[in-house]
């Protein structure tokens, strides 16, 4: 099964690499609030013309580098 995440840019420093914020919200362990949590991950942007803040829809795929295991789909926004 292929996970899919919506998030946003932060960076796009590094060459065909963008850093994608995804939020998401889950309850705490004890007092079951919601919180709001975020992670970061770096993927590849292939031919895409991307900037900062674009919403973008991304996908895991085979690691292409150490740390770089997903792939952008498509832009969002």
């Amino acid at each position: 099964m292929q996970k899919v995440f919506n998030g946003t840019i932060i960076s796009l420093k590094m060459q065909k690499t963008a850093v994608v914020q995804i939020k998401r919200k889950a309850p705490h362990p004890l007092y079951k609030k919601l919180l709001n949590k975020s992670k970061n991950f770096k993927a590849d942007t292939g031919d895409l013309v991307l900037n900062l803040g674009d919403k973008v829809k991304i996908a895991e795929v085979k690691p292409i580098s150490k740390g770089k295991k997903f792939r952008v789909l498509e832009v969002i926004k």
